[in-house]
């Protein structure tokens, strides 16, 4: 589906720098930080001002269309995907909460310090819920 169809089903205004922008984020292999973006738009020759990249990929993200990573230095936009989900038990009543896997942001951590990509990962956490905690 094209990024016009998308908006225009999903009520977001059409313009030529949204749709240049995440096609910009869509064709990176790793997050973009603003200044990212802005430079590849100029390259493109796609005349937006910086405050422009700035409120697009804040709308994008209020509309669930980007994420956000904030982790080292400047915050970095990757397209939303679907994520899976982890499962927290607790060690002393085994009840169950279901979390969003973490992984994407160090994901991309590791992306733009090291230039490594992760096919895969394993993650094991244990704990203990507030309630096991206040009977302590």
């Amino acid at each position: 589906m094209s990024w016009e169809i998308y908006f225009r089903e999903n009520g977001i205004r059409v313009t030529v720098g949204r749709i240049s922008i995440l096609n910009i984020i869509e064709a990176s292999e790793k997050g973009l930080s603003a200044e990212n973006i802005y430079d590849e738009c100029k390259k493109q020759n796609n005349n937006l001002n910086l405050s422009t990249v700035y409120r697009t990929l804040e709308l994008l993200e209020e509309k669930d269309v980007i994420k956000k990573i904030s982790i080292d230095g400047p915050s970095l936009y990757i397209l939303k995907r679907e994520n899976h989900k982890h499962i927290l038990e607790c060690d002393v009543c085994h009840k169950c909460v279901e979390i969003p896997c973490p992984m994407e942001e160090i994901e991309e951590a590791i992306k733009a310090k090291v230039g490594f990509s992760l096919t895969q990962h394993k993650l094991e956490l244990n704990g203990i819920c507030d309630q096991c905690k206040k009977n302590k």
